[in-house]
């Protein structure tokens, strides 16, 4: 009777990934705790679009989401007693551009990323908004490779060091989060952000975001030289409309 058993990776498909990726980007995985399947989702991460066409933006989008879920999901276990409100507020200080950034910096991103000429000569390894969007991927990456528990240990391997407290919600509120409450506290739909375009050369990116509000019939655009500035930006100014033209909401 034959006995039936769950089969290890053979030493031929561990060779094979091992000559799949470069030494660097097998370290990088040991520090991520988790060896990907698809090697080739690990580098699209790490590809900015002035490297080529085959960039880690449609990851980074994914990764945002998933980010977002799993933040969200840590703080609703760790900060019983807040609600809902300042929930949104710690969340929105965890995944800003400066966290993400910072946490980027010390996974050791900056060396690996794969940028074009023109965005290398630029310092582009060291711009905060490419990090950030960068370790987005990466956790997009991880969420298509392996599922989403694998990719929500990742993110709370990413932010065991950091000091999660209520506190956090007393932080500054940036213009995407403060638009957010103004319309939760008067039960309308989130706002919609989209890029409509950008404009420039690759390592000199400027993004156009537009912000519309449905129920209001009102949308505002944005320019930054990130997906994530343009958004602020787009907030800002629907921010500033809503203060002019809709003085009757109150």
């Amino acid at each position: 009777m034959a006995i039936s058993s769950v089969s290890a990776p053979s030493i031929d498909s561990i060779g094979a990934h091992a000559m799949s990726l470069a030494a660097p980007l097998q370290a990088l995985e040991q520090r991520l705790g988790h060896v990907f399947a698809r090697p080739d989702l690990l580098v699209q991460a790490l590809t900015h679009r002035s490297f080529s066409s085959d960039h880690y933006e449609r990851l980074e989008f994914l990764g945002d989401s998933v980010l977002s879920l799993a933040v969200s999901d840590l703080l609703y276990a760790q900060l019983q007693a807040l609600p809902e409100g300042d929930l949104s507020r710690v969340r929105a200080n965890l995944v800003r551009q400066e966290t993400l950034h910072k946490l980027a910096l010390d996974l050791g991103l900056a060396p690996l990323l794969r940028l074009g000429d023109g965005e290398m000569r630029s310092g582009g390894s060291k711009r905060p908004s490419i990090l950030a969007d960068a370790l987005e991927a990466i956790i997009g990456a991880v969420y298509l490779d392996a599922g989403f528990v694998v990719a929500q240990t990742l993110v709370r391997k990413l932010f065991a060091a950091v000091d999660v407290n209520p506190q956090m919600a007393a932080i500054g509120k940036d213009p995407k989060t403060q638009l957010q409450e103004w319309l939760q506290a008067r039960k309308m739909a989130l706002p919609q952000y989209r890029v409509v375009g950008t404009m420039g050369a690759a390592h000199q990116q400027s993004f156009d975001v537009a912000c519309e509000i449905a129920e209001l019939r009102l949308e505002e655009r944005g320019i930054g030289a990130s997906r994530r500035a343009a958004e602020q930006s787009a907030a800002a100014a629907m921010l500033q409309t809503i203060e002019e033209k809709v003085p009757h909401v109150r």
